[in-house]
């Protein structure tokens, strides 16, 4: 993948929906290059699909926090698969070392927040969890409106 690549997917990424044409003169290339660059990203596999961003996943979230789960023996297929019914979670990570499972969470309020942490730990088979705040985000992948 080249830079002209990366600034396609850069732009693709803040508007999937941009017409091809507004592609090439962004990047000063021609249509038929943007059309080939785009055929050859998804054949290959880079590109695996388009998305519509929904304006609840647009607001920024009162609250947002990173936590932290420890999992009791071989139960983390059990914990995520409850951890994916949660509204509040945005997004289930598996990881190693101390923590098993990392989430990524928002809420509208403090209170909210500690009522998801409340049954978050009451799901069967999480032992113990952290929860760190998440004051700001300098850069995201995500697209942005």
């Amino acid at each position: 993948m080249d830079d002209l690549d990366q600034a396609l997917i850069t732009l693709l990424r803040h508007d999937c929906r941009r017409p091809v044409s507004d592609l090439a003169a962004i990047l000063k290339v021609s249509r038929a290059t943007v059309r080939a660059r785009l055929d050859r990203l998804e054949r290959g596999g880079e590109i695996i699909g388009y998305t519509v961003v929904l304006r609840a996943d647009a607001l920024p979230a009162a609250v947002r926090a990173i936590t932290l789960i420890a999992v009791e023996g071989r139960k983390a297929g059990d914990v995520i698969d409850a951890l994916k019914g949660f509204a509040e979670i945005t997004s289930v990570h598996t990881t190693v070392g101390t923590w098993d499972i990392v989430v990524e969470v928002s809420a509208g309020s403090l209170p909210e927040l500690d009522d998801l942490l409340r049954r978050v730990r009451l799901v069967p088979g999480v032992t113990t969890s952290e929860t760190h705040l998440l004051l700001s985000t300098p850069r995201s992948a995500r697209a942005r409106l």
